[in-house]
């Protein structure tokens, strides 16, 4: 081959110029083909055959890979493969190098889309992340380290978006990590103050580590943010009467006054919407267990008398509501 030492500046140029064309070309050249395959392998995806889209989205990703088309690639293929992972097989190498795969395209999506200016790749990037962390859940990887700093990062990108710290809350709780998981959920609050989801999330926390006063807390600062919604009454209602009715260690006297704060939630609730069936049964319960810790037989009686009427139209509204006759 000869030399160009001795060739002048413009034939330099005139070979460059014609290098950069002949690259050009078979760039675009390769984005044909990457869209090509891409719009093959959302067909097969469509149709749930994702043994075969994923051998074209492999495809759309080596014809063209750093173009748009492989970044959304990453996502779908990522999504191929963890649908082709079965979690009965769990152990056999095939099966589990399938999810592998999902983790690694999982993480060039999230990469690739989480910080663009585009409203459907920055979806796809959210949703990448949040496929991560489910693969590295009890029922994949198991893998719970791995998942907290993709939770993390999920923050990072959207720190007003609370179900993010539902999920790093529930690493932590999962791992025994309770503060912090409460510092979670408390940041939630703060992120959405007036999403009822953070209060239920932060009520059913402190439910389950037995703190009923902070969960009665939380359900009445939901409800304090919701006057209007009977639904946030009821559900005051119905956690009274469940800690009243299976807290075998309360006194009778602390029983008595959850049954009474418990009616006062339910009344409210009635009071925004007489027709609430579910309000009405769970009044029903409530006048029930009043009336077994009664001591008075005439008061017992007019308390049961009362339940029963609740009950019959409770009844009631069901079968209009099966009936379709609901007013």
């Amino acid at each position: 081959m000869r030399s160009l030492s001795g060739a002048s500046p413009a034939i330099v140029a005139m070979l460059a110029l014609g290098s950069l064309t002949a690259s050009i070309g078979c760039a675009k050249i390769g984005e044909i083909q990457a869209r090509k395959a891409f719009k093959s392998a959302n067909q097969a995806y469509q149709q749930q055959d994702f043994k075969k889209a994923s051998e074209f989205y492999e495809e759309a990703i080596k014809a063209a890979p750093d173009t748009q088309v492989a970044h959304e690639s990453y996502f779908f293929l990522g999504n191929s493969y963890d649908n082709l992972f079965k979690p009965s097989k769990r152990g056999e190498k095939d099966n589990d190098d399938l999810l592998q795969k999902a983790v690694q395209n999982y993480q060039l999506a999230a990469e690739k889309l989480s910080s663009s200016n585009d409203a459907q790749d920055k979806l796809l990037g959210r949703r990448s992340l949040e496929y991560l962390v489910a693969s590295y859940g009890a029922e994949k990887l198991n893998d719970p380290a791995k998942a907290e700093p993709v939770v993390q990062r999920m923050i990072q990108l959207e720190p007003g978006e609370p179900a993010n710290y539902f999920a790093l809350a529930k690493i932590y709780e999962d791992a025994g990590a309770y503060d912090e998981a409460e510092k979670m959920l408390i940041m939630a609050k703060a992120a959405k103050p007036n999403d009822p989801a953070v209060y239920m999330r932060l009520a059913g926390y402190y439910n389950r580590q037995g703190h009923f006063d902070k969960t009665i807390e939380a359900l009445e600062e939901r409800a304090s943010r919701e006057p209007n919604n009977p639904e946030a009454f009821y559900t005051i209602a119905t956690y009274y009467w469940d800690e009243a009715y299976r807290d075998f260690k309360l006194k009778e006297n602390e029983k008595k006054a959850y049954v009474q704060k418990g009616i006062e939630a339910v009344d409210h609730a009635l009071q925004i919407k007489p027709d609430y069936m579910e309000a009405l049964v769970y009044k029903n319960l409530l006048l029930r267990l009043q009336a077994n810790l009664e001591k008075d037989t005439s008061k017992q009686q007019m308390l049961i008398k009362e339940a029963d009427k609740l009950r019959d139209r409770a009844q009631e509204l069901r079968k209009q509501k099966a009936a379709g006759t609901t007013p």
